[in-house]
């Protein structure tokens, strides 16, 4: 039994030892950010509001454990169980559009308590496993039409059910996500231009028969976001100017006027951005940019050492969907992008994008460490 405790104790030394914490730290930091600015939103929302805070806290918490734990797990695991979480993700988003929550039309919660889960949010993580155990197991030179068209129409299955909740921002990630990773995988640039023309003739058939009112909306809102300021423009153009009055050292936590006076919708989700840019400024914003920079340019190097494919093409999955989500909410908050209910990672109030991007890290930093030990 000692020597048992003892062999433990040295792994969990060695673990700790390999552990990256500067991937760990600015993900980290993200989270105090979250917590700091959507403690000043619920300033100005009463007892709900601190609700929301509590709540957050507890997921980030949460997040946190599942996070560590998965650090002891050995990550090649989830390559043979690949094709079973992705049937589980069929059979969930199945589930959703006929037993799940309706919130503004769109079917997308199971109701558990007082908490909401949002499937979809893991569907991201089953996607990133399944493409990488996919392209980790095939050779793309030999058979590339037909990887292409096997890789799209699974992922295709996952994209469509997310598009009948209808989530079009989601589905767009989850697109987006097997884009990326189709392109690590090695397609020549003849079967990547196949992909934009299916891409475009999707969106001109969902213009025409799948689109609802309000995301054809968004669309033109997107293109003139000032046409309809009072309406789908209204939120665009409060971010705005939320974004441009914040300034060098910002307004301070709690005291942005279109935060705390609720000019600005939705402050603590889609335009949490916004609220940073208000409160804290060009400095908060210099950070924020520069922690996302830290945790890219670590999964990066960490490439470099990895062993084996499906371990490379899970962080670059990561490495993809953190930067589109990002790239995308940014660029809802400063009108350069439609507004499409995508959240920002780790900074965004909600618990499945939270604990989702946590595993996301967590499953990164089981990479990382067994790259690192000589067995």
């Amino acid at each position: 039994m000692a020597s048992l405790n003892n062999f433990m104790f040295y792994k969990l030394f060695i673990y700790l030892k390999k552990f990256d914490f500067l991937l760990f730290v600015p993900v980290f930091l993200l989270l105090i950010f979250s917590l700091a600015e959507i403690y000043s939103i619920a300033l100005s929302n009463d007892s709900l509001g601190l609700i929301n805070f509590k709540k957050q806290a507890f997921f980030i918490f949460l997040g946190m454990i599942i996070l560590f734990l998965l650090v002891f797990f050995d990550y090649y695991n989830f390559r043979s169980f690949g094709s079973y979480l992705y049937i589980f993700g069929v059979l969930i988003l199945v589930v959703v559009l006929f037993f799940g929550k309706t919130v503004r039309s769109t079917r997308a919660w199971f109701q558990i308590g007082s908490f909401s889960v949002q499937p979809v949010e893991f569907i991201k993580i089953i996607l990133i496993l399944f493409l990488a155990r996919y392209f980790s197991g095939v050779s793309i030179k030999l058979s590339p039409f037909k990887h292409l068209l096997i890789s799209g129409a699974l992922s295709g299955i996952l994209i469509s059910l997310v598009f009948l909740q209808p989530d079009f921002g989601s589905a767009m990630i989850l697109f987006a996500l097997w884009f990326f990773m189709a392109i690590f995988a090695g397609f020549k640039k003849r079967y990547l231009f196949l992909i934009v023309l299916i891409l475009f003739t999707v969106f001109i058939s969902g213009w025409l028969f799948f689109f609802k009112d309000y995301q054809k909306e968004r669309i033109k809102t997107f293109l003139n976001p000032s046409e309809n300021s009072l309406a789908e423009g209204y939120n665009v153009n409060q971010a705005i100017i939320a974004v441009g009055s914040g300034g060098i050292m910002g307004r301070g936590i709690g005291f942005g006027s279109q935060s705390q006076l609720k000019f600005l919708p939705e402050s603590q989700n889609d335009f949490i951005f916004a609220v940073i840019s208000e409160e804290l400024g060009f400095l908060g914003v210099f950070l924020v940019f520069a922690f996302f920079s830290l945790i890219f340019a670590r999964l990066i190097i960490a490439i470099k050492y990895i062993k084996n494919d499906f371990g490379i093409y899970f962080i670059m999955g990561t490495i993809s969907l953190i930067f589109i989500q990002m790239f995308i909410n940014i660029g809802m908050n400063i009108g350069l992008l439609p507004v499409i209910g995508i959240s920002l990672p780790f900074l965004s109030y909600g618990g499945s994008a939270i604990i989702s991007n946590m595993i996301l890290i967590g499953i990164s930093e089981s990479i990382i460490i067994r790259s690192k030990i000589k067995y």
